[in-house]
């Protein structure tokens, strides 16, 4: 039997990138080396770009915010609406390079894991100086014990399964450390493996570090939620 993929990508003023992302995931869906169906659902976080525009002419289902309500919000929106019986998160802004996205079925397909996680190369330009990639890393390893090479990737696969134990509706740009936290206390595995996605880069401009002292703090929330009220 053929497996349904649900993916899901959350997008707030993306719509420059969008379209190649959404391209790239159709093609990859049809050249892929092995046979699935695909449900292809974009969030439209309040974006004023006419980034639900864009969506419309690949996406089969487009959720449209009135105002942004953050990238937590958005996943859990999509998650809700998903129909596969794996789901794939990934950001809107990979352009090309989301075309690798299956890589990250083949774990969860070949039965070896039940929520894989992508690591990304290197940036190409200097970005921030590790603070929110060591919260993250630290407040995981700290909450389930599991030592992660990338907590803050939001390019991942999983059974539905997972998303239905985790329950959470997670804060903003926590929710993948949230997810990964409380999936290895449910005792799902987890395989993290690398996968040539690229991301815009900001670099060290006002925008990349508003954007960074906004993660650092919806991390830490989601990290304080987690021991506040752990999974079980």
């Amino acid at each position: 039997m053929v497996p349904l993929i649900s993916v899901i990508i959350p997008a707030w003023n993306e719509s420059r990138l969008l379209a190649s992302t959404l391209e790239a995931v159709s093609k990859a869906h049809a050249s892929a080396e092995f046979s699935f169906d695909m449900q292809l659902i974009v969030v439209d976080d309040g974006s004023r770009d006419g980034t639900g525009d864009v969506a419309c002419a690949w996406a089969d289902v487009v959720l449209r915010f009135p105002v942004n309500s953050g990238k937590g919000a958005a996943m859990f929106a999509g998650w809700q609406a998903a129909s596969g019986e794996i789901v794939v998160f990934l950001d809107a802004d990979l352009g090309s390079t989301a075309e690798k996205f299956p890589l990250l079925l083949e774990p969860v397909l070949r039965g070896e894991a039940d929520l894989t996680v992508a690591k990304l190369p290197p940036a190409s330009i200097p970005g921030g100086f590790g603070l929110v990639r060591g919260l993250a890393g630290r407040g995981v390893r700290l909450l389930s014990g599991y030592d992660s090479g990338a907590p803050l990737s939001g390019q991942r696969a999983m059974r539905s399964e997972v998303l239905r134990r985790c329950e959470r509706k997670y804060q903003g740009f926590g929710a993948e450390v949230g997810m990964m936290v409380d999936a290895v206390r449910l005792g799902f595995r987890i395989v993290e493996l690398e996968v040539p996605f690229r991301h815009r880069e900001t670099g060290r401009t006002w925008q990349g570090w508003l954007h960074r002292g906004k993660q650092l703090c919806e991390v830490g929330l989601t990290l304080w939620q987690c021991w506040r009220k752990p999974a079980c």
